[in-house]
């Protein structure tokens, strides 16, 4: 694949010379401080195959009412470019100038011409901290590699009887099945995933080389990360030094599935509804039983409701993230009828807030405080030590290694670059309260302050450790959230030392609903494994019918049917369908 880089300048502030040893918080912006986000470019025009921006064309779905047998020819004919073209739906994907358009839409062949819609990845939310209601989650369990969410959601029922920590012999692991994920790519060489894909495709560079970018400059790592959920190989492990504390790694929720890797979403987590569909035609043809999509924000059109049912017929079952927005509209795709939409909980089975709810919705699944895999070296693992004391603690997503052992002071909700009392250019870690400015901006006005790393709080009770993100690339310093006991016990701290260390590791947190569908995506898996010849119908019923119920009805729009549960759920495929 082509490695497409990132615009832009890092923001540079500096004010005049200045005595830098100390100074109170009226003092003014350290000299020579560099701080902030590269310059991002506008969504969904970072990336792509042959697709200058500059040629003065756009990208359409064009329908024929033929069935799109002169489609592709019309359209050259006129001399646009044609991208895509389908079997599913009488259409083509294709690049036109204005001209170009108003001459195919006089032409009585023509059914439609709709926009190329930009969608985007669900996943990690950037909202601020204060938004969430998390719980504490520690990742490694009693046994070893099991994450709380791969608990919560009984895929270890399914595949570890006896109870020992690793798949039972001839348990139903998702061997044999094909899930098609449907993202940003894949660190295809990741320890945990080794052996896991059998065929991939990269939409944007038109190779079949589907990474996320490379080991030298990885992309988001968004579908690394839900890859892992998925798939993640038991005792596999991950590189030295770069493993989880446990010394362990972690296990996916069908360790046995085979993964094909369609690459749709660019470096900044955007792609064109295009791609999305000529990917859900490449998932069929390569025989997946599962396409998992993390990502939407489109709206349905004849052409997309056409293209799912197609899949769905065609006996793939098409799970898709219900949005982060936590309004009551579910995200398209996942609001199709033929796609099954879920919503997050966090590890207490409480509705994230993040979490988009609606008459849509099907099922809940593990999406707060999700740890899962993530580009080699580029994830990050944090602590903190405090008065002999470790509050839990997560690191900003994107946020730079470091250790450092300073004073900690008082930021407040960090919105000027003088809101830090006793600050000194020398060095201290701030302690903010998120949510009245940006994480980002925050980040900036206490860099500029001085601060080497930064700590953000909650006051929410009983809350656990958020998870953040900074914007990719650009001038940071480790950053790491803490939860509400953590919260309370340093602010009685400032101006005591505090330790910070972020580690680079190859497994990270993420929150929202984008780590939610790969749960469902995976058990899915695990009962066609049971059932090869079951249907998607009978497989998507068996997971709505025997979910555990969160609301006070059977059905809510906060909740769906409930929490999905793969051991309920394969037992009642097998009292449908009963192995031989």
């Amino acid at each position: 694949m082509k490695r497409w880089g990132l615009v832009g300048l890092v923001a540079m502030v500096a004010c005049a010379p200045e005595d830098t040893s100390s100074r109170n918080a009226q003092g003014g912006m350290c000299p020579n401080v560099s701080a902030g986000a590269l310059e991002a470019a506008p969504p969904g025009q970072s990336s792509g195959p042959d697709t200058p921006k500059d040629d003065g064309r756009q990208s359409y779905i064009v329908r024929f009412r033929d069935g799109g047998v002169s489609a592709a020819s019309q359209v050259h004919q006129l001399g646009g470019r044609v991208t895509s073209t389908y079997r599913s739906v009488p259409a083509v994907a294709a690049r036109l100038t204005e001209h170009e358009r108003d001459a195919l839409a006089r032409d009585s062949r023509v059914e439609s011409i709709e926009p190329d819609q930009v969608w985007h990845s669900l996943g990690p939310t950037t909202v601020p901290a204060l938004a969430f209601a998390s719980a504490t989650v520690k990742g490694s369990t009693a046994k070893g590699e099991y994450t709380e969410g791969l608990r919560q959601v009984q895929a270890n029922q399914v595949w570890d009887v006896d109870g020992d920590g690793q798949p039972d012999p001839g348990r139903p692991t998702g061997q044999g099945v094909r899930v098609c994920i449907i993202d940003s790519g894949l660190d295809l060489e990741h320890p945990e995933l080794r052996g896991a894909v059998v065929a991939g495709h990269d939409f944007l560079d038109d190779d079949d080389e589907p990474w996320d970018g490379s080991p030298a400059d990885w992309g988001t790592g968004h579908g690394t990360h839900v890859a892992g959920i998925i798939a993640a190989r038991a005792g596999a492990g991950a590189e030295a030094g770069k493993e989880l504390p446990s010394g362990r790694g972690l296990i996916g929720v069908a360790p046995g599935v085979e993964l094909v890797i369609a690459r749709v979403l660019d470096f900044y987590g955007s792609t064109q509804m295009s791609y999305v569909l000529e990917a859900l035609e490449y998932c069929s043809s390569q025989g997946a039983k599962v396409a998992s999509l993390s990502l939407g924000g489109g709206f349905a059109s004849r052409t997309t409701l056409q293209a799912f049912k197609a899949a769905y017929n065609g006996g793939m079952l098409v799970v898709a993230a219900s949005g982060n927005d936590g309004g009551k509209v579910v995200s398209y795709p996942a609001s199709d009828p033929s796609v099954l939409a879920v919503g997050a909980v966090d590890a207490q089975g409480r509705r994230a807030p993040f979490s988009t709810g609606g008459h849509d919705l099907g099922l809940m699944a593990p999406g707060v405080d999700v740890l899962s895999t993530f580009p080699r070296g580029w994830g990050t693992l944090a602590n903190i030590t405090a008065d002999d004391t470790s509050p839990v603690a997560r690191a900003l997503l994107y946020a730079p290694p470091g250790g450092y052992n300073e004073k900690l002071v008082d930021c407040g909700g960090a919105e000027t670059m003088d809101s830090c009392a006793g600050s000194v250019c020398s060095g201290f870690i701030a302690y903010v309260r998120p949510g009245r400015v940006s994480v980002e901006q925050a980040m900036v006005n206490v860099m500029m302050q001085g601060a080497k790393a930064v700590i953000f709080a909650t006051d929410v009770v009983g809350s656990g450790a958020q998870v953040l993100s900074l914007p990719q690339g650009g001038t940071w310093v480790p950053a790491v959230t803490i939860n509400h006991a953590g919260s309370t016990m340093l602010s009685r701290l400032f101006d005591y030392p505090v330790r910070i260390d972020v580690d680079r590791a190859d497994y990270t947190y993420m929150s929202g609903t984008s780590m939610a569908a790969p749960h469902v995506s995976g058990i899915a898996a695990l009962l066609f494994s049971a059932h090869p010849s079951a249907t998607p119908e009978q497989v998507k019923n068996a997971l709505l019918d025997t979910a555990k119920k969160l609301g006070a009805d059977d059905f809510s729009e906060d909740y769906g049917r409930g929490l999905v549960q793969a051991k309920d759920a394969l037992d009642a495929l097998d009292a449908l369908s009963p192995l031989p």
